[in-house]
Formats: C-alpha cells, structure tokens, sequence
C-alpha cells in the first residue's frame, strides 16, 4: 500500500464531496470507509484511476448512509445525481479544504486537529498520539470540529492568514509521538504553496524550513535545550538552509511584505551567520522593528529586545525591555540574560529562577534552573 498516496488524495477527495452536497461531516467519514476498503482491495487489484476509484466508493459510502437517515426524496435525489463512472474531475478542491479546516468559529485547537485529519490524512490515533491525549478526547474534538464547519459551503475564498496561523501552530508543535508535527507541517504547506501564488505562503514555508534546518543541534542527547549562540552549526542541514533562503528571497522580491516574511528574514540571518559572533544583529533588529510595525505583538517586541542588547549593548536591551509588559511568557528569562550581560549576577541569578518557575516544559526549565545555579555558584 502507498500510503503517502492515500494521504495526498484524501483532502482533495472530502472536497469533491462537499461540492456535489455532502455535508463535512459526511463527506469525511464517507472518504475514511473508503481508505479502509482501498487498503483492503488495493494491495490486491490496484486501480488504474486511484482518486476516481475512492471518489466513486466514497460517494457510495455517503449514500448508503444517506439513505438510512434522510427522507425519501432527498435520497432519491442524491441518487439521481450520481455522475457516471469515469475519471475524476481535475479541479483541485485541497485549497478550499484548507479554508474550511481553519474556519473562523474553530478554536486553534480543534483548527489543527481537523486540519491533520482531512487535509493531512492522518488518523485519530495518529494526531492523539502526537498532542499527547487519549484518543477519545482527540475524537471528540475533531467530532465537535466537523459538526461545527458542516453546514459550511465551498463556494466562497477564505482566509490565507487564518490557514497560514493554523499551519504554523502545527509546526510549533514539533515532535511528539510517532508523528512529526513539523515535518508534517512543511508538507503541508509546500502543498499549500503548490495550490496558491501568494507571498506569506512561501514566506511561511521558508520560515519552517530555517528553523527545521537547525533542529539537530537543538537538544542534547539527553533532550537538554541548546541555546542558539551554543549550537554546533556543523550539524544545519544546509539544503534546508538554502532552500530556505531561496523561497524566502522570491517572496521578499515581490515587495508584498508579510509577517512570515519578515520572521523569515530574521531566521535567514542567524542560519547565514558561520558563527554566533558574525550575527547580523543590526538587521535582525531592523527587521524585528517591521515587525513591530506590522504585528506589534508583545512577543516580537521581547525579542526585539534581546536582539537590540546584541546590537547595541545590554543596557540598551534592558531599556527595550521596559516597554514590554512583564506578564508576556519569557520576559524574566530575556531580562535575566540581559542582566547577565551587564553584570547584575545576582539580578540575573533571581530572574532565572522566577523564569524557571513560570516555565511551560521540563526542558526549559531545567534549562533554566541549571542558569540560576550557575550565576549563583558563580557569585562570590
């Protein structure tokens, strides 16, 4: 069985679906009893026209079903309008499908999951491992997903910004389980990018690829965080870099500046520096100031911080700082090191520990912790 073929026809299956009148719901349960009868049959008899093969049981499945729970004439109707066995249509629905997954009344949550299961194939079990809940609960939430967006029609543009925020909360998502969420993202997103000419799609996609590049180096063998300026950039994946920067430089060429875009820029000038003292900091703070401009997000201006400290100096870090309001997630941890950084151990070894405290994972906060024992071993 090609189940990478399977997983790339499922999305654009649901959609031809929902567009002869399947509801959501339907359509994407009609097109998984058709996965499972095509890994029965196929390995046996592979069909010549594999899309218009589940096309054709899919529709099936959804009238069988149809019929035990629908009124006569609506069945009939239904029946009427089956098209005639054939190949199956050229238009591509897998865009719209992506609009649907990331519809406004969604929560991020339950966006992703139903976005993993209908445009990335992937099963229940699959996503529930990956997020690390029992399989019921994934069930649930993408049931509650697709009742929500089922009586939605694919006949109207959606929002890219929407898509590409969902797309990239599945790859902040990283590794877990036996799916990899990142590597599942950029597929997802090339796919996006094969499907609409737009400058934040490549932006996004070029973002991923830098930051999937240098994933390696990240941890060490004992799952302990690497900081960026410590990273044995030997261990970047080159290809990925310049891939990368490629996409990153036709997007940018267009002069249609986006937030992917600009998160972009900044990640190609960490992966082009050969090593942590050659950054350009000075245009990562440039950069981080279109940010501002075009998000101001509280987060980006904490990071504009860190890398105005860089530029020009820890002081002028801190004093960035200060107008970033204290409760953002990470504000002690930036102000502890920019505090190291000035001389202030004993600012700095207090900061780690309130950071370390705040901390969402084990891992930074060991990282953390291990910071403040440092600073406070290291004081006289």
């Amino acid at each position: 069985m090609d189940e990478a073929l399977l997983r790339s026809l499922t999305p654009s299956v649901i959609g031809i679906l929902v567009r002869r009148g399947a509801d959501f719901a339907a359509a994407e349960d009609a097109v998984q009893d058709a996965l499972v009868e095509a890994v029965r049959a196929w390995p046996a008899d592979e069909p010549r026209d594999p899309k218009g093969w589940l096309v054709t049981v899919a529709w099936r499945k959804f009238l069988d079903a149809t019929r035990s729970d629908t009124a006569r004439r609506r069945r009939e109707d239904l029946v009427d309008e089956e098209p005639p066995p054939g190949p199956a249509t050229a238009v591509d629905d897998t865009l719209q499908l992506y609009f649907l997954c990331a519809h406004p009344s969604l929560t991020p949550s339950a966006a992703v999951a139903l976005t993993l299961r209908a445009v990335g194939g992937l099963t229940t079990r699959q996503i529930a491992r990956a997020y690390l809940v029992p399989e019921a609960t994934m069930a649930q939430r993408i049931s509650r997903a697709k009742r929500t967006v089922s009586g939605v029609r694919l006949d109207r543009s959606g929002d890219v910004a929407t898509v590409l925020r969902v797309l990239y909360l599945v790859f902040n998502e990283g590794y877990s389980g036996d799916i990899d969420l990142a590597a599942e993202a950029i597929r997802l997103t090339r796919q996006l990018a094969a499907a609409i000419d737009h400058p934040e799609v490549a932006g996004l996609l070029a973002l991923m690829l830098l930051h999937h590049a240098r994933r390696a180096s990240r941890t060490t063998p004992d799952g302990g965080l690497v900081p960026l300026a410590e990273q044995d950039r030997s261990r970047w994946d080159t290809a990925a870099i310049a891939e990368g920067i490629g996409i990153l430089q036709e997007a940018l060429a267009r002069d249609r500046l986006g937030e992917f875009q600009a998160q972009a820029a900044v990640a190609a000038l960490h992966a082009d520096a050969p090593t942590a003292a050659e950054t350009d900091w000075v245009q990562i703070v440039e950069w981080y100031d279109e940010l501002v401009r075009l998000t101001d997000s509280p987060v980006v201006r904490l990071n504009r911080a860190v890398a105005v400290g860089e530029a020009d100096g820890p002081r002028a870090g801190l004093t960035a700082l200060k107008e970033v309001d204290e409760t953002v997630p990470r504000h002690a941890a930036v102000a502890a090191y920019l505090h190291e950084r000035d001389g202030d151990l004993t600012t700095a070894a207090r900061l780690y520990a309130e950071a370390a405290h705040q901390a969402s994972n084990r891992a930074e906060r060991d990282h953390l912790t291990r910071q403040a024992a440092r600073l406070n071993t290291a004081r006289p």
